[in-house]
């Protein structure tokens, strides 16, 4: 069990049969009444954000949240298959579960799998990827005049921008967390 006052970001806790992760909070204690606390939870499963206020001296229970990598297979009938690198079993997700990861997932990659008694709700690709680039523009010699970036589809349809000398077919490395470019490899 946790108090509302233990409740930091990122800790998991259960409320109502529902997983909420503690997005942000605020310990208040005004100068008349009693202190509480002000949270910014987020539904593990549907990804809904909602503020609450609690007595610092409510409990809860805590959701232990278990993270396991597997390895990315394919994809059929808007199912996404994900094979345990231990066990060799495989985990059908459906697009919703997946969808935030699809942007930098390529096949045989390696992810993180989000599971909460058994189900998996969740993936998450590695921090950094590298992919290849199948479609950007030529850089025109000498164009300053404009921002220094272009638009360029990266091998798994996401478009990313890029800096003017990068071309098509070459390889970049791209920060998952902020969807951006990080350099040419």
């Amino acid at each position: 069990m946790i108090t509302a006052g233990e409740l930091r970001k990122g800790v998991t806790i259960e409320i109502e049969g529902k997983i909420y992760i503690v997005v942000d909070f605020l310990h208040v204690k005004p100068g008349k009444g009693a202190a509480f606390v002000r949270t910014k939870l987020k539904n593990i499963v549907t990804g809904q954000v909602i503020e609450k206020t609690f007595n610092p001296v409510e409990k809860f229970e805590k959701a232990h949240i278990e993270r396991k990598e597997m390895m990315y297979l394919y994809n059929d009938s808007g199912l996404y298959y994900f094979m345990d690198n231990e066990t060799y079993e495989q985990v059908p997700l459906n697009k919703d579960q997946v969808e935030d990861a699809l942007n930098f997932m390529t096949e045989n990659m390696n992810c993180v799998i989000q599971f909460y008694k058994g189900q998996a709700f969740s993936v998450e690709p590695p921090t950094f990827v590298e992919l290849n680039i199948v479609e950007c523009e030529p850089a025109i010699q000498g164009d300053t005049s404009k921002a220094s970036f272009k638009p360029a589809t990266l091998e798994t349809g996401y478009v990313i921008q890029v800096p003017l000398f990068v071309n098509n077919g070459d390889k970049i490395r791209i920060d998952t967390r902020t969807g951006t470019y990080m350099s040419r490899c």
